[in-house]
Formats: C-alpha cells, sequence, structure tokens
C-alpha cells in the first residue's frame, strides 16, 4: 500500500517522521464545512531508503497485508461477533430484547478482542513504513 507523504524532519541518516495528509469522507474540504473533528494530519516514522529532505514530498510504502489484517481485526471481527450474537440468540427462541442484548454483546466481546489482540501485536510485529520515491 502506498501513500503520498512530506517529509517533516530526519531523525538520522536511516530513519525520517513523515506526515501524511488522511482523506476526509467529504472530499477534503475542511475549510468550507468545519465539520472534522478529527485530525487530518498523521505523522509516523519511515525507513528513509532514498535520502529525503524534510519538506520533500515523497511516497511512502507499508506492506498491504499487514495494513488488510488490522482493517480486518478493526473493522470486521466486532460487526462479524455482533452479528454471530444476534443470530445465536434468535435459534435460541430469544425475545428481541434479548437478541438485541447479544447483538450488543457480541459487539463488545469484538472490540475487547480487537484491543487486546492490538495490545500483545503491537510491539512484535509493527507496520512499517518506507520512503520508496520522490514525489
Amino acid at each position: 500500500m502506498t501513500q503520498d507523504a512530506v517529509v517533516f524532519r530526519c531523525l538520522d541518516d536511516e530513519r525520517a517522521e513523515v506526515v501524511v495528509t488522511r482523506a476526509t469522507a467529504c472530499g477534503a474540504n475542511c475549510e468550507s464545512c468545519e465539520a472534522c473533528v478529527f485530525q487530518n494530519e498523521l505523522k509516523t516514522v519511515a525507513r528513509n531508503l532514498i535520502g529525503a529532505r524534510p519538506g520533500q514530498r515523497v511516497l511512502i510504502e507499508s506492506k498491504s497485508s499487514k495494513v488488510y489484517g488490522a482493517i480486518l481485526l478493526v473493522y470486521i471481527v466486532p460487526i462479524l461477533l455482533a452479528i454471530l450474537g444476534c443470530f445465536a440468540a434468535y435459534a435460541m427462541g430469544a425475545s428481541e430484547g434479548i437478541c438485541v442484548l447479544c447483538t450488543f454483546l457480541g459487539f463488545l466481546l469484538g472490540a475487547v478482542v480487537t484491543v487486546v489482540t492490538q495490545r500483545l501485536r503491537r510491539d512484535k510485529n509493527p507496520i512499517t513504513f518506507d520512503i520508496i520515491k520522490f514525489n
């Protein structure tokens, strides 16, 4: 997976801090609506394979499999467990209120699984970025 970035500062000869502008759902026209409550610029450390200097626009790359794995864990697992909770309660003949409660509990379980898994894996196998070319 590749993204455009700007080198913010060089940490040493091998690493640089880069700023990545995150796209917004409304088309990144934040000046007109000011409805966004999230920061749209993210800083991360990338291996500086090409010797980029502060202020230069670059292309950074990360392993797609790691990014897709994180997406699966954060977005799909909680929703899947919520649906399974609902269907399990429905299959046992539970009332509508109990089905809703089981749906919520399934989603909560998925969120807990996500948090625990992320905390256990964070230091062992982080998502890394490489600066691969000038933009």
